[in-house]
């Protein structure tokens, strides 16, 4: 209970927390940013760690004049990518005899089965989709890498897509984050950012669950 207290006080207040850290040790803070985002994009083991609201407050701690804008997104497309890559290449080393694991404390099957349906659903344009879609986007380069989908195309929907996530939201952040309405309501607006981050899933959750209780009357 201790660490669930911790992991959503770190969620609500993060913009607390990231300002702390860069008053106390300055440039690293970019560091720090590049471990999470990559760890979140290329490591099926830690799919919960903070993604879009990451990158809204820390535009909004650069629009504040801590961070430069330009560093932190460069920084941040960076990891994307770095991990977008180690989650391909290991999908494609280990191949179809991932979908053959147990569920364990560290690896949940359905998030992969989730994965690989969005990516039978959207093809190529996935790697771009799910740059929004918290866990889908931590396992669809894995998925990518397991079908084996050739790396060129993968890597050029891959670049677009970091490109995207990280600009806009950070640009978001960065206009608006320190705006009164905003900076004085920010944990509302964290719970937002992370409440329609997961509505795609919650929505294709339910229609799953209707679509398996259709069949036995089918």
């Amino acid at each position: 209970m201790e660490l669930l207290a911790w992991f959503w006080d770190l969620v609500v207040r993060l913009d607390v927390h990231l300002a702390d850290f860069v008053q106390e040790h300055g440039v690293w803070v970019y560091a720090l940013l590049f471990v999470i985002v990559f760890c979140e994009t290329g490591l099926v083991v830690t799919p919960f760690l903070p993604g879009d609201s990451l990158l809204f407050v820390a535009g909004a701690v650069a629009g504040a004049g801590d961070m430069n804008i330009v560093a932190l997104m460069a920084t941040l497309v960076a990891a994307a990518l770095c991990g977008d890559n180690v989650n391909y290449w290991v999908g494609r080393y280990i191949g179809p005899r991932v979908f053959q694991f147990q569920r364990s404390r560290w690896f949940n099957p359905a998030h992969l089965r989730r994965a690989s349906e969005f990516y039978e659903r959207h093809g190529g344009k996935t790697i771009i989709l799910a740059r929004f879609v918290p866990i889908v986007r931590t396992y669809v380069p894995f998925v990518a890498g397991v079908g084996a989908m050739p790396y060129g195309r993968y890597l050029g929907f891959c670049v677009l897509g970091a490109l995207i996530w990280v600009v806009s939201l950070c640009l978001l952040g960065f206009w608006f984050g320190n705006q009164p309405i905003v900076k004085n309501n920010l944990t509302a607006v964290i719970l937002i950012i992370v409440a329609i981050s997961v509505s795609p899933g919650f929505f294709a959750w339910l229609r799953s669950r209707r679509e398996a209780r259709a069949a036995p009357r089918a």
